[in-house]
């Protein structure tokens, strides 16, 4: 990984940012710093002055998204963001979502160090409530600069505070959300950690995110019978949790075989629960959640059908009755721009960095912000995969390395975005 001297970025700038940002933390519970909580506010206030400090314009907007603005020099060429989000998961991590507000920030600092200015305006965003928040959604804040968020999320409570009035209370104006949606972002860019071992496995600098995996989310019930564990016979049982293991064993099975190819594909049985879970009945009910992520949405299609056939064979072989599995959310995948890959491939290079192309897993606030604009990701390392944890952990020099590259990236972006609107001309 990452050995790289004289960068045009401070990676002292990008450490003392997610340093400050690590000590803002509920005591006793290290890097937990949840949306909509008493200790959130401390966290944008702290970004607020740093952002202001870089000579940025801040303002919240009407999603409660924290935008710090460099003007540009074309007025109405339209704005390059960068961005990610300051939230934390519960006992989370230090470097998730935060590295890539500290990078976005170190970005806009390096070409005032160099003098550079862009035709474009450009603008830091920290996203409000990417992770799920105490409402039981996320995303929150792209979703609203994207006018995808849904009316009906805003009613929803959390003791005894509705969604809306959380954003009305971090600055934002629900009321304006669908009106001050965005359509002049020209490109987004998000840096984060991979979250995964691969770049670190394969011991390169930066992952060039292809695509956001769909998620799609499948629950099966499985009806049986109860009857008493000591006296019915084996053979004339329908047994709902025998029924179920079959079932996660094949569900496991179609998932690594789909995972063989090319494209990014996992399925996790992650919810199971059994009725009435009693040592001595036979169990007669199961439901089982699936968590299935596919980069390619061919790959989800052919899982899910082949989920109700294993589904249809396993209640005719056991006497149980399965239910047709039924999606509970279906996300299709999110693929990154064309072009805008091609510019972060080039900014690697540029940036001497080591790449390869590899798709996310996991869900961000980039997939949303897709829906407005051209958008990409990068990946640094992270140490052993280890995200959403205490102990995640990523090396300040890859950070560094992966601000060089979104340097790079802005300033081709700059120039190219506008060769694309002349030849479209």
């Amino acid at each position: 990984m990452s050995s790289q001297t004289n960068l045009p970025v401070d990676p002292a700038r990008i450490a003392d940012v997610i340093d400050g940002l690590a000590r803002i933390t509920e005591p006793g519970r290290p890097y937990t710093r949840r949306a909509f909580t008493a200790l959130f506010p401390a966290g944008r206030t702290f970004l607020d002055e740093k952002f202001k400090a870089a000579g940025l314009e801040t303002r919240v907007d009407a999603a409660g998204n924290l935008v710090a603005r460099r003007p540009g020099r074309k007025p109405g060429l339209g704005t390059i963001m960068l961005g990610s989000h300051s939230d934390t998961v519960p006992d989370g991590g230090r470097y998730d979502g935060i590295a890539g507000v500290a990078v976005a920030l170190e970005v806009a600092r390096a070409l005032a160090d160099r003098g550079i200015e862009l035709d474009h305006d450009l603008e830091v965003v920290d996203f409000l409530a990417e992770e799920v928040s105490i409402f039981g959604v996320s995303c929150i804040g792209s979703r609203g600069m994207a006018g995808v968020l849904p009316e009906d999320w805003l009613s929803r409570q959390s003791g005894g505070l509705t969604l809306e009035q959380g954003i009305r209370d971090v600055g934002g104006d629900p009321a304006r959300i669908v009106a001050e949606a965005r359509r002049d972002i020209a490109a987004f860019l998000e840096l984060h950690i991979e979250q995964g071992p691969v770049l670190e496995t394969e011991r390169l600098d930066i992952g060039v995110v292809t695509a956001i995996a769909g998620i799609t989310r499948i629950e099966i019930i499985v009806e049986g019978r109860a009857d008493h564990a000591g006296t019915t016979p084996m053979g004339s049982r329908a047994d709902a949790l025998a029924a179920a293991v079959r079932l996660v064993s094949g569900i496991e099975a179609l998932a690594k075989s789909l995972s063989a190819g090319p494209a990014h594909f996992t399925a996790t049985v992650g919810e199971f629960s059994i009725e009435p879970n009693a040592a001595n009945v036979v169990p007669s009910r199961a439901r089982l959640l699936i968590d299935a992520r596919a980069e390619e949405r061919t790959a989800m299609d052919v899982f899910a059908a082949s989920v109700e056939r294993l589904a249809a064979e396993i209640s005719r072989e056991t006497g149980t009755n399965i239910a047709a599995p039924r999606r509970i959310s279906d996300n299709m995948p999110t693929p990154g721009d064309p072009l805008v890959l091609d510019v972060l491939d080039a900014a690697c290079d540029a940036a001497g960095a080591s790449h390869r192309r590899m798709a996310s897993g996991a869900g961000h606030d980039t997939a949303f912000m897709a829906k407005v604009t051209r958008a990409a990701m990068i990946f640094v390392p992270c140490l052993g995969g280890r995200s959403h944890a205490p102990k995640e952990f990523a090396e300040i020099d890859d950070i560094a390395l992966g601000a060089a590259v979104l340097l790079n990236a802005v300033i081709q972006l700059d120039e190219k975005l506008q060769d694309v609107i002349q030849e479209g001309a």
